[in-house]
């Protein structure tokens, strides 16, 4: 009798697109963030229609951008807390009742400037934990070898909810002022209900009990600071935040002072984001074919190419052009980012990583704010851009003689028992990507992009 011929034990891995779970969650995820992005449009909007007061606008844009800066950290250490799945639950319904009471308040006309503030501040908190625990529970119903396509779809995702989302909020808001406030609460109650049909958990078994608040925050400040890899490219990131800021008001004063159509900027915001959704969807490839730290590098590289000569373009197609060439490399650092951190971060630790690095980029994002006004209006627009550019050109080569991005830490190189939970990288989960800073929306994000609330991936 005859040997049996041998067999593979391991079966071919379904198509990502055949796991439900993830599906459920990619969908749902999708509607959220683009009823993030209609209500963060709409808010400015109802507020100068109704009361004509630039400064109430301004209270209640403030109220939203708040929780960005306040509640990061401890938002990070209590979302590795709790139970992904029932705090993402939590966020949804909690946006979908709070969304709902302005719809109802601008139907009945009753809309009032306290209100408009606390709604935009509560749903901004919600936006950053309901973040923060969407981008932990990716590597829990997604296995491992997919994780680059997951996570280049969920960048892909953001984009396009970038791009749609504010012109859609501001079409709802011309047709009926209460529809894009609707059109929120909607979404987010879809966002709700895939929540509910997921079958997978959200996040491995805790083996430790939590400690005090302030101590786990400390702890993941204290893992990201011993990854000398990451510590390096956040450094590098969070000085391009800067010079992005910078960027955006000299477009906007470049089309002032060639005495263009406010218009025009609709033109370089699409161009940038089809170069952002191109970078997303390419995610992928350049991960397959580029180690970190040539993408690090040689996108710091192509920034400040691209930067140096916006500074010689005054056409809106030019200017879109080479916005859409910052916009693809920032979309491929953040696919990069978020495979390398939900990768080598252990999955107790996802929240308080991830909220560290986006505190970090909310905060260079308010410097660049600040002082690109000053810089402005010390320089012009031509001399600021070539400053922005020589400065990104700096950065790069700083990049490539960095001795820390010359080796690739995984937690085991840094990591100490006392400071990481007793949990192991899964095997052949070398890091695939490099770090990026954000605060809000992927801090690589171009500067002309609207609203700046995406969740940042490390």
């Amino acid at each position: 009798m005859g040997e049996a011929p041998p067999t593979d034990s391991a079966a071919p891995m379904p198509p990502l697109r055949k796991n439900r779970d993830f599906r459920l969650l990619w969908s749902g995820a999708a509607a959220s963030f683009l009823s993030s992005r209609v209500s963060a449009a709409a808010y400015p909007l109802v507020v100068l229609w109704t009361t004509g007061s630039p400064l109430a606008t301004s209270v209640v844009s403030f109220a939203a951008l708040l929780p960005l800066l306040l509640i990061q950290l401890p938002a990070g250490a209590l979302v590795d807390r709790w139970d992904r799945r029932r705090l993402m639950v939590i966020c949804e319904a909690g946006r979908f009742l709070a969304l709902a009471t302005v719809a109802g308040a601008v139907l009945s006309g009753t809309v009032s400037v306290p209100h408009l503030a606390a709604v935009a501040f509560t749903e901004s908190c919600l936006n950053v934990f309901y973040r923060l625990a969407e981008r932990g529970a990716v590597r829990n119903v997604v296995p491992v070898e997919q994780l680059p396509t997951a996570l280049a779809g969920n960048e892909a995702r953001g984009r396009a909810a970038g791009l749609v989302g504010q012109p859609g909020g501001i079409l709802l808001h011309s047709l009926v002022r209460w529809a894009p406030f609707l059109f929120a609460a909607v979404g987010y109650l879809v966002s709700l209900g895939s929540l509910l049909l997921i079958r997978k958990d959200f996040q491995a078994e805790r083996k430790t009990r939590p400690g005090r608040l302030r101590t786990e925050v400390a702890e993941g400040m204290r893992w990201l600071w011993r990854q000398r890899f990451l510590r390096a490219a956040l450094g590098i990131v969070a000085g391009s935040n800067i010079l992005f800021q910078v960027l955006s008001l000299a477009l906007i004063l470049m089309i002032k002072e060639d005495g263009r159509s406010p218009a025009t900027l609709s033109i370089v915001v699409v161009c940038s984001g089809a170069g952002g959704m191109l970078g997303a969807l390419s995610g992928g490839w350049w991960l397959r074919r580029f180690s970190q730290r040539a993408i690090l590098v040689g996108g710091a590289t192509a920034w400040a190419v691209l930067m140096t000569s916006m500074a010689l373009v005054r056409e809106p197609l030019g200017l879109g052009a080479l916005f859409a060439g910052t916009s693809l490399v920032g979309a491929v650092f953040n696919v990069a980012a978020g495979v390398y951190q939900v990768r080598v971060t252990p999955d107790a630790m996802q929240g308080r990583v991830a909220a560290t690095a986006n505190l970090l980029g909310s905060g260079t994002n308010a410097l660049g704010s600040l002082g690109g006004g000053l810089v402005l209006a010390a320089w012009g627009t031509t001399r600021s851009v070539l400053l922005v550019g020589g400065v990104m050109a700096l950065l790069a080569a700083l990049a490539a003689l960095s001795p820390a991005l010359r080796s690739e830490d995984t937690p085991a190189d840094t990591a100490s028992p006392d400071t990481v939970p007793a949990e192991t990288v899964p095997a052949g989960t070398a890091p695939a990507g490099t770090p990026a800073a954000d605060g809000g929306r992927p801090a690589t994000d171009p500067p002309t992009a609207p609203d700046r609330t995406e969740g940042a991936p490390l």
